[in-house]
């Protein structure tokens, strides 16, 4: 159990709050099997800095059950919290008493994992008499792209992962536009449900991936839900149930990869086809992608091309903050900060928080 008062224990008393120098932000993510600790530091006209990101993944523990479980996700976030802020400050090479705010993501997400960072973080915040900041999940991975400046330009964003695919409107930091949303599963759900039905390992994402590399995109046709629709929404549970039906048809004479390769290239399709219409009609000339399915190389490859013959600059945030972090919940706070934001000690997690 994360406490305030023992973490403190021989370190001294927390001094008040700081009044000048760089602000120095703490920043914890535990919105689902992620348990996250990020040190950030940064100043407005200058080039924000990473000092430390550590992450402890629980990837394995869930994988026997095909899914997370939320139960052994919060116990093993209140198992690993504390040990991961010490290595934080250990490689920032900075104590708790010198962090101007603490964060945490607050929503959206598991209720039982959010409550874990979200407290911790309050405790420390309230124990150093330091601000907190609440943060969107969803406005972390919005933001990851940009993490290293202090400016957010204007552009269209796309962000996919397990639990979300958001079309945004992004006029800069903290003033986004809803422009289109899925209406049923999430790309990374359908990813990690048709990678059960072919009998992947958990998360399928990843594996459909690599076995897609062997097979051919056309092999089996699927259907691009609401591609060519005027709306910019997406739906890829029909998607997902044509993977079912041509599993049943064929009876056991399937091809893994060739299933995985025409799946795969649907919805690569259908995420860029929507998101080259959103920058059309916005005028936008810049595209963000982010989120943990933008790792999925087929995927940054199709957007690289697209965006190339459009005429537009593609932003992608590096590698290892498209998959959960708190570098980008500590990077978003640290922009709120700068901005002279904070937010109440007695505010609640919203785990169905909307971004917008």
């Amino acid at each position: 159990m994360f406490s305030a008062v023992g973490f403190f224990h021989g370190r001294g008393a927390a001094g008040p709050p700081r009044l000048c120098g760089v602000p120095l932000i703490l920043a914890i993510e535990s919105s689902c099997d992620e348990t996250a600790v990020a040190i950030v530091r940064g100043e407005p006209g200058c080039a924000a800095a990473v000092l430390a990101s550590v992450v402890a993944s629980q990837i394995e523990l869930h994988r026997e059950f095909g899914g997370v479980v939320p139960e052994l996700a919060s116990r093993n976030h209140s198992l690993h919290l504390r040990a991961l802020v010490e290595q934080a400050l250990r490689e920032a090479a900075v104590t708790v008493g010198a962090i101007d705010a603490f964060a945490a993501t607050t929503g959206p997400g598991l209720a039982s994992s959010l409550l874990i960072g979200s407290t911790a973080a309050k405790a420390l915040a309230c124990a150093t008499r330091r601000p907190f900041l609440g943060i969107n999940h969803l406005e972390g991975h919005l933001l990851s792209p940009f993490v290293g400046e202090t400016q957010v330009p204007p552009h269209v964003a796309l962000i996919v992962s397990g639990g979300h695919t958001l079309l945004l409107d992004v006029s800069g930091a903290g003033t986004y536009q809803k422009l289109g949303g899925t209406r049923d599963d999430a790309a990374g759900e359908a990813f990690d449900k048709v990678g059960k039905m072919l009998g992947l390992p958990y998360p399928g994402g990843p594996e459909i991936e690599r076995r897609a590399r062997d097979g051919n995109p056309t092999a089996y046709a699927l259907p691009r839900s609401m591609l060519h629709d005027a709306h910019l929404d997406f739906s890829f549970s029909g998607l997902k149930t044509a993977v079912l039906y041509t599993l049943q048809r064929e009876a056991g004479q399937v091809s893994v990869a060739d299933v995985a390769a025409s799946f795969q290239q649907a919805v690569i399709e259908i995420l860029v086809g929507k998101t080259l219409k959103a920058a059309q009609r916005s005028g936008r000339r810049k595209v963000a992608l982010s989120g943990g399915v933008s790792l999925n190389q087929a995927l940054r490859g199709a957007f690289a091309q697209a965006c190339a013959g459009a005429g537009l600059e593609l932003l992608l945030a590096a590698p290892w903050l498209c998959t959960d972090n708190a570098a980008m919940i500590g990077f978003a706070a640290l922009l709120r900060h700068i901005a002279g934001e904070s937010s109440p000690l007695d505010g609640d997690i919203h785990p169905h928080l909307p971004l917008v």
